[in-house]
């Protein structure tokens, strides 16, 4: 079972900390690891996953999925789904769902060859969503059933997430969200705490009578989970509503040994759909992680 020692290693999560809910939160950190920007911030597309306080502003629906694939060190792939509409008064309900597994993983013995079948080990989450605008600020909460399978152990459990954002001034915008919440407790390591604030820098035409562009600065904080926190320092740039980039550089967490880590990313509409592009830089010379996202509106 090679590959497990790689995916902690990759997370520089403490082996000791690891039950059956928080490998499969573990694999969620996975896929994080693909957001050029702090998950608390997530917008858009299947950002919901992260933070379900989204404002969708006029669209009376909005679909989102990102497919998601590890190195090969790791092995691991997924994807993320939601699909959220607008419903009267009530604000926008919808649905997440997301699964992250490793196919390839295989018992060893004495030798690197495999011995014995494969064994599974892949986690899933569906739920219901909900966010309403409330004045400037923004609403939502998240209910979710989770199935971890490792080998032949397997753990189910309910979570219920929370997340909030609010605009301030008009330059700075602050955001936070609990993810995958279960139990009371701030030191758990299935569960992670968000946190970030993004600032505007700058706005103005690129050229003549070209769109207004916005040069954005960001820091993101991912705790209670109890080991170290991880910090996210980012910043973007958004051309209208056409081009955006994204750069942010992690300092995530552990004890002891914490490490730094690069991300980046691109999103463009092409007609009613937004395409994004995102990679990391890897850690510890195990290789980059890859997302490719499409959102989808409804005017």
């Amino acid at each position: 079972m090679q590959r497990i020692a790689f995916l902690l290693l990759g997370l520089s999560l403490p082996q000791a900390l690891v039950g059956q809910e928080a490998a499969g939160t573990a694999l969620w950190r996975l896929a994080a690891t693909t957001l050029p920007f702090p998950p608390a911030l997530a917008t858009g597309g299947a950002a919901a996953f992260w933070n379900p306080a989204q404002a969708d502003g006029t669209a009376r629906a909005v679909l989102g999925l990102d497919l998601i694939e590890t190195p090969a060190a790791i092995g691991a792939s997924g994807l993320v789904a939601t699909a959220r509409a607008r419903v009267g008064r009530l604000g926008r309900v919808g649905a997440v769902y997301g699964r992250m597994g490793i196919d390839d993983l295989v018992r060893t013995s004495s030798s690197p060859d495999p011995d014995g079948p494969r064994v599974p080990f892949f986690t899933a989450a569906i739920g219901a969503t909900w966010a309403r605008d409330v004045g400037r600020s923004t609403l939502g909460a998240t209910l979710a059933y989770h199935q971890t399978q490792l080998d032949n152990r397997r753990d189910d459990r309910w979570t219920i997430d929370v997340g909030a954002r609010r605009a301030i001034g008009g330059r700075v915008r602050l955001a936070a969200a609990t993810h995958f919440f279960s139990h009371w407790t701030s030191s758990d390591p299935a569960q992670d705490l968000y946190g970030a604030v993004e600032f505007l820098v700058w706005r103005g035409p690129l050229w003549t009578a070209g769109p207004a562009a916005s040069v954005l600065s960001r820091y993101g904080v991912a705790l209670a989970h109890r080991f170290e926190a991880d910090h996210l320092f980012g910043a973007g740039l958004e051309v209208g509503n056409l081009f955006a980039a994204d750069l942010m550089l992690a300092r995530e967490g552990s004890y002891g040994n914490a490490g730094w880590r690069p991300v980046g990313g691109v999103r463009v509409l092409v007609g009613k759909y937004r395409i994004a592009f995102a990679r990391d830089a890897g850690v510890n010379d195990i290789g980059s992680a890859f997302r490719v996202g499409l959102e989808a509106r409804v005017r």
